[in-house]
């Protein structure tokens, strides 16, 4: 079986050099707004995952198929004109709090709003903590 196919695996990149190359001074400003609410959530630093998603924690995982791997419990990236924020669990047990949120969209695990002013925090800082939660139950030896 091979271990860590995945693209994206933790650095030892400074996540601050990463921030200090991004233009967008609102985008700079809700990095670290996410990432002391990711911190205190999670109780883990900010690790930089590839060249562009900041992560919080990390889970091995083994699929059926043999894949197998290590990912960040939650995350986001700064991308251009949205912030990318990564819910593990996915989103089918959140209906309720996502009509809560405020302005987003979401794809799989993948949470999208433009400026974090667009979305109430405390019902993120919820949906985050239940994520966490989730992946740390279905991966206990995280």
């Amino acid at each position: 079986m091979a271990q860590n196919q995945n693209k994206t695996n933790a650095t030892n990149k400074s996540v601050d050099d990463f921030l200090k190359s991004i233009e967008d001074e609102q985008q700079v400003k809700d990095s670290y707004q996410l990432i002391e609410l990711m911190q205190e959530v999670t109780g883990e630093p900010p690790v930089m995952w590839g060249d562009s998603i900041i992560g919080f924690g990390k889970y091995h995982y083994t699929y059926d198929s043999g894949r197998e791997g290590d990912f960040m419990w939650t995350g986001f990236a700064p991308r251009k004109g949205k912030m990318s924020i990564y819910l593990m669990s996915g989103f089918s047990h959140f209906q309720e709090l996502l009509v809560e949120l405020g302005k987003h969209k979401t794809s799989k695990a993948c949470l999208y709003v433009k400026r974090l002013s667009d979305i109430h925090l405390d019902v993120l800082k919820i949906m985050i903590a239940e994520s966490v939660k989730y992946i740390r139950n279905k991966y206990p030896d995280a």
